[in-house]
């Protein structure tokens, strides 16, 4: 059933059409609970607000798999924009990016120079960069441009994920690096990465173990509080100072947890997305742990959201399958 739902809502997210629709019925679709702002200003009191609490952020502009020149630029602009933001406005945050939205689908050198152009902005100001990952083909791309740019700057991290094969090694390769350690989002091949529940999950408690151990950083992402519970027992265990380790999760879930974790005296960070391109983000979400729907249904959906939901994907669904049809029958 978890692999259904993943195709189902990993295929939601790549609708261009719902992804349209969406930017403009965003705030009536509840938008404003799973992401923090569409304008910098909106966001920065997100951000403030979450402050407040002892709650630091790692700020995602929204949008990803660019194909043109000049949204690249346009989404390094805004990205350095936050940068400043967050350091003229003395809020706790760093940024968070995917090189697929800055170039890495249209050029290499393309996308390293925007990277680098960012980095180099926020290392200015003292500000932490995560270089998120994606899909299988795009992985040894970026990583390929994480090496590039760690030969001059150090305040930057990435992501591991944990359903794929080559995430042990990855690990230990850039075990000298701030890591978020995440399950992973994308539908991947059984040639490249785990399949099941049980496989990932097992895999995940294995990297975040030997990165609380030996690495420099560990961000750990989860709304799963046996993964949190095991995580606090184990480093109880071994003596691992609170320093070394932070737990993360996305704006708008689990907020009671975010806060009474903060209150224990743990390092806590949220993930905050920005920006209209939030119906794909917010499908991901739902394709890497379909029980995030039932975290964000109370939060986000009323009786007029799923109205609009259901008619949408129903709409979607019907659509695919007369398309199958009309092929099965030519």
């Amino acid at each position: 059933m978890n692999n259904i739902a993943k195709k189902f809502f990993m295929a939601l997210s790549q609708n261009e059409t719902l992804n349209t629709t969406a930017k403009k019925w965003g705030p009536h679709l509840g938008a404003e609970k799973v992401v923090a702002g569409t304008t910098i200003p909106e966001t920065i009191t997100s951000i403030k607000k979450l402050n407040a609490y002892g709650i630091s952020c790692t700020v995602d502009n929204l949008g990803e798999f660019v194909s043109e020149k000049n949204e690249a630029v346009k989404a390094k602009e805004q990205i350095i924009s936050m940068i400043e933001a967050i350091h003229y406005n003395h809020v706790d945050a760093h940024i968070s990016l995917k090189p697929s939205q800055l170039g890495l689908d249209i050029d290499f050198d393309f996308c390293l120079n925007n990277l680098t152009e960012i980095v180099a902005k926020a290392a200015e100001y003292d500000i932490f960069v995560n270089f998120d990952m994606e899909d299988h083909p795009r992985l040894q791309p970026s990583f390929d441009i994480l090496d590039e740019i760690t030969k001059t700057y150090s305040n930057v991290g990435t992501v591991i994920q944990a359903y794929f094969f080559r995430a042990v090694e990855d690990i230990k390769q850039y075990k000298d690096l701030r890591l978020r350690i995440v399950k992973g989002a994308y539908k991947e091949s059984e040639n490249v990465a785990f399949q099941t529940k049980e496989e990932i999950d097992d895999n995940y408690l294995r990297l975040i173990e030997w990165h609380l151990l030996y690495g420099k950083f560990t961000s750990i992402a989860t709304h799963d509080h046996h993964v949190i519970n095991h995580v606090k027992q184990f480093v109880e265990e071994h003596d691992i100072s609170r320093d070394k380790f932070e737990f993360q999760m996305l704006y708008g879930f689990r907020e009671d947890m975010q806060h009474g974790l903060a209150e224990e005296g743990y390092n806590f960070c949220t993930y905050v997305p920005f920006g209209d391109d939030w119906y794909g983000y917010f499908m991901r979400r739902l394709a890497e742990r379909p029980q995030n729907l039932n975290l964000m249904f109370r939060q986000v959906f009323n009786k007029r959201t799923n109205t609009v939901i259901g008619l949408v994907a129903g709409a979607f669904v019907l659509g695919r399958l007369s398309k199958r049809n009309k092929k099965d029958k030519e």
